[in-house]
């Protein structure tokens, strides 16, 4: 089945600003913990990386979602992470602590010794599963494509993993810039070519992740973020077996620059749950889509609350094309999984045309 041919293309109409008969909806992070058939997976995985390196197993947790609900994309499972463990940094994950590296980037010599992996036979298991996952839809909903942005990728390689402040990232922008240049432009020709392989392999829209984004100032925003997705958004194959393929950038707490973002060449921002929709809507007009943007928080919260909050949404975006229905990030593992349920069913009944 060609992509021409999908039984449900809500989701690629509404990023292409078409008219739609309701809102899509997907959910950031909709395979994982919250699920307890993801949590049966990861354990028979043995670990998270185990999980993502096993295409059959990325793609059973990839559809275990559309499984429970009427969702209009699939995601692949993965990890942002990928590009620089396939860069030698060595990924591993501790406990209660998160992702961490063996090797850290902070010196001109660190980023001159880097390879740019091969997207094709470096992460040969992501394109795997893109593959299987693609297959396996067999055109029921499209598949979303992703990777961390440049500077997202760079907070954990520099600091060696989480970081409240990027302390030894930031003292590298303001002190030594051209070191930050030279490891940011490493990391966006990377993604350009991960991307495009996972366009090559099925992925039908892809989402470029720019977490940390948001904890730069308005001018380092546009020098070390914003520059270095514009440059991926400039590389990617934006046509693909007979139909256009989306990109969205998303930067957490990135409100304040949306306009300059519309201006990157993209289809669509992503929208955290901290501005209001319509203002986001009306700040740049009809030049992308618009998704989001729940405050994930709002699934703790009884049923009656969660629809009065997409209602509102949906209500605040207005009736206009270009709306896509998302967290404002990714569903927190404690979520009873009921409560995504009557989020979805909600944006269904008052998305509807």
């Amino acid at each position: 089945m060609s992509a021409s041919e999908l039984k449900n293309d809500l989701f690629l109409r509404a990023l292409a600003r078409e008219p739609v008969s309701r809102t899509p909806v997907w959910m950031m992070r909709q395979a994982g913990r919250y699920l307890p058939e993801y949590r049966a997976s990861r354990e028979h995985a043995g670990s998270f990386m185990d999980l993502c390196r096993n295409a059959d197993l990325a793609c059973e947790v990839t559809l275990q979602p559309l499984a429970r609900y009427p969702l209009d994309a699939a995601i692949l499972f993965s990890d942002i992470l990928t590009i620089p463990d396939a860069m030698g940094l060595g990924l591993y994950f501790e406990a209660g602590e998160g992702p961490r590296f063996r090797k850290t980037v902070r010196t001109a010599e660190d980023v001159a010794n880097l390879p740019v992996p091969d997207a094709e036979t470096d992460l040969d298991y992501v394109m795997r599963a893109v593959s299987t996952i693609r297959s396996a839809l067999n055109g029921s909903v499209p598949l979303i494509g992703f990777s961390g942005s440049p500077w997202t990728l760079a907070t954990y390689m520099v600091e060696g993993g989480s970081s409240k402040d990027f302390r030894h990232l930031k003292a590298m922008i303001y002190d030594q810039p051209e070191i930050a240049h030279q490891l940011l432009d490493k990391l966006a020709r990377a993604v350009t070519d991960y991307l495009n392989a996972q366009i090559r392999h099925g992925a039908q829209a892809v989402q470029i992740f720019d977490t940390w984004g948001g904890a730069l100032s308005a001018e380092a925003y546009q020098a070390f973020s914003l520059r270095y997705m514009k440059q991926i958004v400039d590389g990617l194959v934006r046509e693909h077996d007979g139909r256009k393929v989306p990109v969205i950038l998303f930067t957490k707490n990135g409100g304040l620059w949306l306009e300059s973002m519309a201006d990157s060449g993209c289809d669509a921002l992503g929208l955290d749950w901290t501005i209001n929709i319509g203002e986001a809507r009306r700040r740049v007009g009809h030049k992308v889509a618009l998704q989001g943007n729940m405050d994930p928080a709002v699934l703790y919260a009884s049923p009656e609350t969660i629809r009065a909050e997409v209602k509102r949404i949906i209500t605040d975006f207005g009736d206009y094309p270009g709306h896509v229905f998302n967290l404002g990030h990714g569903i927190t593992p404690q979520v009873d999984p009921e409560h995504a349920r009557v989020f979805i069913e909600a944006v269904h009944e008052f998305g509807s045309r």
